[in-house]
Order: structure tokens, then sequence, then C-alpha cells
């Protein structure tokens, strides 16, 4: 968590109180659905105008965009440079020994 804060006025914040005792938890929940709504927005105006790139995979098809790969590309990954990770609560990603 990180303290924040916020400026807002006065009957703004009396309507609150009326509504909720807990103030941070009011905002964070208001928050919360602010962002929801701008990313959905934010998809909606992407999946309208698409990139010009994605709009040549879906008029190509997923088979030509896959077949476009260069067949070389073999060499990209080490095998051998790989480690193997494992998520650890309180801990993030370590290392698997072996």
């Amino acid at each position: 968590m990180k303290r924040v804060t916020v400026t807002l006025p006065h009957d703004v914040v009396e309507e609150i109180d009326r509504w909720e005792k807990n103030r941070s938890k009011f905002v964070l929940e208001a928050s919360l659905r602010e962002l929801a709504l701008r990313r959905r927005e934010e998809l909606e105006r992407s999946l309208t105008n698409p990139h010009i790139e994605s709009e040549w995979v879906a008029e190509q098809g997923m088979e030509a965009w896959g077949s476009a790969a260069d067949v070389d590309d073999e060499d990209l990954l080490e095998p051998t440079a790989a480690r193997g990770v494992r998520w650890r609560e309180n801990e993030g990603w370590t290392e698997v020994p072996g």
C-alpha cells in the first residue's frame, strides 16, 4: 500500500461519509471501477481501430502468418542455457536446483 493525499470538494467528502465510514475504501473501490472502465474503453478502441499489422494478420489468416516466420529460427534459443524457476510466495521467482 502507498499513502496518497487527495483533495476533494467539501460536499463530495460529506456525501462519501454518508455512504461509507472508511473513505480510503470508498476511494479505492471507485478508482478500481474507473480503471476497469478505462481498460474496457481502450480495448474497445483497439478492436474498432486495430493496428495495421494486426489487420494484415487478420486478412492473411493465422496459417499464412505462421508460415511467414523464417524456418531458420531454431537457433534463437539455446536450450542448454535455460534455468528452471518456480514462483514462491513472499520470495518471488526462484531458481530450481537441478
